[in-house]
């Protein structure tokens, strides 16, 4: 599976995952002139805006690793434009979703809630 159509499936499995986790779905590829986030969701407390990173079995490190300083900085320069936007009065929050793929099929998933903070740590 080539790499675009794996980030696809695995938006797509962490999209289900949250939606049976009680969080609804507000937005999916969200984008603006300051960058791209991959969902919006929320539960009762919190607004997340949730990174995706899907893995085949040949990775060399965790799909978060794949989140740095620079990409959080984006995440979170997004995330104030939309709220600005939509004046959604929940608290922000910061999550990255691992979706792991081997053979072609999802074998498993890891949502790390509050992955960093609004700082980028």
């Amino acid at each position: 599976m080539d790499k675009q159509l794996l980030g696809i499936h695995g938006e797509i499995i962490a999209s289900r995952y949250l939606r049976e986790h009680g969080y609804d779905i507000l937005h999916a590829n969200y984008s603006c002139r300051l960058g791209e986030i991959d969902l919006i969701v929320a539960d009762k407390k919190h607004i997340c805006f949730v990174e995706v990173k899907t893995r085949s079995e040949n990775m060399k490190y965790a799909p978060a690793d794949a989140v740095d300083i620079s990409k959080r900085k984006r995440i979170i320069a997004t995330s104030n434009l939309f709220l600005k936007e939509h004046k959604i009065n929940r608290q922000p929050r910061f999550d990255i979703v691992e979706v792991y793929f081997e053979n072609s099929e999802p074998m498993k998933l890891n949502h790390i809630e509050g992955a960093f903070d609004a700082d980028g740590q």
